[in-house]
């Protein structure tokens, strides 16, 4: 099943890395793969526009099925095979409501973060304003203290109940993004918590972003 899949991605995409993970939980291993490189542009290539014409990573296909929205292949591939591996949707309704619930609310958080970190690749310079820069912190500021309410009021490791679900595939990428680029973890505690305790999860630890093994994080965040 695995070795008629395929994955173009990059490394510290969270958009990559929730699919990976969703591989890893689901026990397929041995699919194809293939790390490119934003920084060389290689995720505008032939290769990648013939998979997906948005020239964007993650690339993935299986068999004939293309998906390349990252909360699309996740749901395909728990769909597929709900029978192997972790069992990622709940079946318990009020589990099954806050798994989708924080599942596409990760959405905003995952914005609102790139607000603030990519402002001066994604703004020309001479449309950059300090207001906006300060709104765009203030916005995620708000977004990390309303997680960490959600983290004060849940219990053990997870966002969507007792066990882990398709809501920490999908937004723990992003959580582990916000801490290499600097959150501190005192000022945010659950959320520091909830990424110490699933950052050695085998299919977290083994998909882990080969360019962080090898370089520091950056301070973008520290004083939010």
């Amino acid at each position: 099943m695995a070795k008629e899949m395929t994955l173009l991605w990059g490394s510290g995409s969270p958009p990559c890395w929730r699919v990976m993970i969703a591989l890893e939980e689901k026990n397929l291993q041995g699919y194809k793969q293939k790390m490119l490189s934003f920084e060389k542009m290689e995720h505008k290539s032939e290769e990648v526009m013939k998979m997906n014409p948005r020239g964007q990573l993650p690339a993935f296909k299986h068999g004939e099925h293309v998906l390349n929205e990252s909360y699309a292949a996740c749901l395909y591939l728990e769909n597929q095979f709900k029978s192997q591996g972790s069992k990622l949707i709940p079946e318990c309704p009020a589990e099954l409501a806050m798994m989708y619930q924080r599942a596409f609310e990760g959405q905003t958080l995952a914005q609102k973060m790139a607000d603030v970190i990519y402002y001066n690749w994604k703004v020309p310079e001479g449309e950059r304003h300090d207001s906006a820069v300060k709104r765009n912190r203030e916005a995620l500021s708000a977004e990390l203290k309303l997680w960490e309410g959600y983290l004060q009021k849940g219990s053990g490791c997870f966002l969507a109940g007792k066990c882990f679900t398709m809501a920490d595939v999908i937004v723990f990428p992003t959580i582990a993004y916000v801490f290499r680029f600097g959150l501190s973890e005192e000022r945010y505690p659950k959320l520091a918590a909830y990424y110490n305790c699933l950052k050695d999860r085998p299919s977290i630890k083994k998909s882990w972003p080969p360019t962080w093994q090898e370089s520091q994080g950056q301070e973008t965040l520290k004083d939010l």
